[in-house]
């Protein structure tokens, strides 16, 4: 015999079973529909936070450009109007309905268009008609192209999207420098990183082009790098040894020398050994050659680099406040060295070779004194008024050593002077230079990459303001010290320097950045190593200096 509450527990039992039953028969059409086409990618759209951590998922960065005009059509890139005919003009349908038309460098998000790519970010181009601005003394386009592809980017890799395609955009060489300089981000010593995001180029077309922007925009990370690491982990013999590491693969055609302080004392480079005396790091010169013309023998074009790997600014001490980016006052060398290691990836048909003094300015009982009097490698004698003036100090030995080489051109960069940051900012490098071929030559670069360099003055009327010392045939400051620093700066070198095609670029306005260049996050900038990299392109093809 059944007891009562056996009877409950069976009669609850067919109860749960009856409406299980009604339920589905109830559920049958509702779930017709969500499996209909029309409410597919809602499906995706709802899943999409559950699907952000699946390491597989990818992502779509799509150009769009500015109307002319309020009542005219949406200008997709091509690879756009592919992807929208893909996806029966869903594309075109959302982009229209979601909100106003993009301006240039804003962007909008929309999920759930292809099951290939959950996530698809539109750019704004700005106009398409944009090319190069006379004032700006830039490619408009390329420019667009950098700032819309890294913000996009970006905003894939706040989603943790491992795997991001890019459009060209009209041009895939600037769209590859927007993607890899814009997810760039010094996070080495942190123990919470960035997600790492890789990209490539949507669709197959300009491939060439692509893999040219990721090498420009890796050379130029990778002075990033060397730029921002801290001073205690990038000192002279570990800057030297990290190049030697990544010159490593790039086979025979590159020779990295590093040389040891008995070298530089046997080159009687007595001006930077009196800038390395003072720290208790010892000093290198790092040699790097490029053999990448048909003709071994062919002249170089020769780069030098200031590589002061912290500058406390000796005797003549740096305010605390703001010393520590002196971790970055060997950009010159980080500069042209990189620049010379993305010029060997592409095979650039052209001789290099990079000079990098390598030192700390420090205060110590064997530090220079304001006053004291050094010889540099040309036999000049040079009054030290100013330790924190000495960065051309180290440039004055590795200019005299330079001419060595029998080259078509030298060409340096130091991060020199603040007087430079002072008289141009962050929107141009400083040029000074005896050659308007080789100036030309580097505005032409400049234009193109974007990173662009401003004319400066070569006059006697510096010369003699370093000319006259009362000790020796120099002196390291001018003698009216708060004018015309930089271009005080400059003299002084030119007197180190006897061949017709030289330049000296000023650094130190582009040291860093703040918000200033959009596709590059704050900190150190590795400029201008891509317009480095581009100018030795263009001498490459141009055999004759006129």
């Amino acid at each position: 015999m059944m007891s009562l509450s056996c009877f409950s527990v069976h009669m609850l039992k067919d109860t749960r079973q009856l409406l299980t039953v009604r339920a589905e028969i109830m559920l049958q059409p509702l779930r017709a529909v969500l499996h209909s086409s029309v409410h597919r990618s809602c499906c995706r759209t709802l899943s999409l936070s559950a699907q952000s951590y699946s390491s597989g998922r990818k992502g779509l960065v799509l150009g769009v450009y500015e109307k002319n005009k309020e009542e005219d059509a949406l200008a997709l890139t091509p690879a756009a109007d592919t992807f929208d005919n893909v996806v029966s003009g869903k594309l075109r349908h959302q982009l229209t309905r979601s909100g106003p038309a993009l301006k240039k460098g804003k962007t909008r998000m929309f999920y759930g268009l292809h099951e290939d790519f959950p996530s698809v970010v539109m750019v704004g181009l700005g106009k398409q008609s944009a090319g190069v601005h006379q004032q700006e003394l830039w490619n408009e386009s390329k420019e667009n192209i950098r700032a819309a592809v890294s913000v996009g980017c970006r905003q894939m890799q706040d989603l943790e999207i491992a795997h991001v395609d890019v459009d060209p955009c009209g041009d895939a060489q600037a769209a590859a420098e927007g993607a890899v300089l814009g997810l760039y981000e010094y996070d080495e010593l942190k123990a919470k990183k960035k997600k790492q995001v890789s990209t490539k180029l949507y669709g197959s077309q300009d491939l060439d082009a692509w893999r040219k922007g990721v090498s420009y925009a890796e050379g130029q990370n990778l002075a990033r790098y060397l730029m921002e690491s801290p001073a205690n982990y990038i000192t002279p013999s570990k800057f030297a040894e990290i190049l030697q590491q990544k010159t490593a693969a790039l086979g025979d055609g590159v020779k990295v020398f590093t040389r040891a302080k008995s070298w530089i004392e046997e080159q009687q480079m007595g001006a930077f050994l009196s800038v390395a005396k003072g720290s208790d790091e010892p000093p290198v010169f790092l040699e790097i050659h490029y053999t990448g013309s048909r003709d071994p023998n062919d002249s170089p074009l020769v780069f030098v680099g200031k590589g002061v790997t912290f500058d406390s600014g000796g005797i003549s001490i740096k305010p605390s406040s703001g010393m520590d980016a002196m971790r970055a006052d060997m950009g010159g060398a980080a500069t042209v060295c990189s620049a010379i290691l993305t010029a060997a990836t592409l095979k650039l048909p052209i001789n290099l070779i990079g000079l990098a003094p390598l030192c700390e300015n420090m205060p110590s009982g064997r530090a220079n004194k304001p006053g004291d009097v050094v010889k540099a490698k040309n036999g000049k004698t040079i009054q030290v008024d100013n330790t924190d003036a000495e960065g051309r100090l180290l440039l004055a030995d590795a200019l005299c050593y330079a001419h060595n080489f029998n080259a078509r051109a030298i060409v340096n960069a130091a991060t020199l002077t603040g007087a430079m940051d002072v008289a141009l900012g962050s929107a141009a490098t400083g040029v000074f230079t005896n050659s308007s071929w080789l100036w030309n030559h580097l505005q032409e670069a400049s234009i193109v990459t974007g990173d662009r360099v401003w004319r400066m003055p070569l006059f006697d009327h510096y010369t003699k303001q370093v000319t006259e010392s009362a000790l020796a045939d120099l002196n390291n400051v001018g003698k009216y010290s708060r004018s015309g620093g930089a271009c005080t700066a400059a003299a002084f070198l030119k007197e180190f320097v006897t061949s017709p095609h030289w330049a000296h670029l000023d650094i130190a306005g582009v040291m860093s950045n703040k918000d200033e260049v959009p596709y590059l996050r704050k900190g150190m900038s590795g400029r201008p190593t891509r317009t480095l990299v581009e100018f030795a392109d263009r001498l490459s093809k141009d055999k004759k200096p006129t």
